[in-house]
């Protein structure tokens, strides 16, 4: 059983920062999709897939994985780069 350890990325459609700081534990899926011949959905019988745990910082993610002997994979956050930009460059 693997999981990815990493934190929620900002929403690109909105400014807020609503829920960034929680940290999130994932499970790897252990097997493929496959399509429904039924109703074409595609699924599988992997339920370790529904699971996501929302921790208040990495460590606390980290130590629960420890606890159940979870092998994880911690997955950094990128840094943001702001390009500031005046609305006068728009008409250089």
């Amino acid at each position: 059983m693997a999981a990815r350890i990493y934190q929620n990325p900002m929403n690109a459609m909105q400014s807020g920062r609503a829920l960034t700081d929680k940290w999130v534990l994932e499970f790897e899926p252990s097997e493929a999709r496959k399509a429904d011949p039924l109703t074409g959905w595609a699924g599988s019988g992997d339920t370790q897939r529904q699971v996501q745990l929302q921790f208040p910082n990495a460590e606390a993610a980290k130590a629960y994985a420890d606890k159940y002997g979870i092998d994880y994979a911690f997955v950094s956050t990128p840094h943001k780069t702001l390009k500031l930009q005046a609305y006068a460059d728009n008409f250089k």
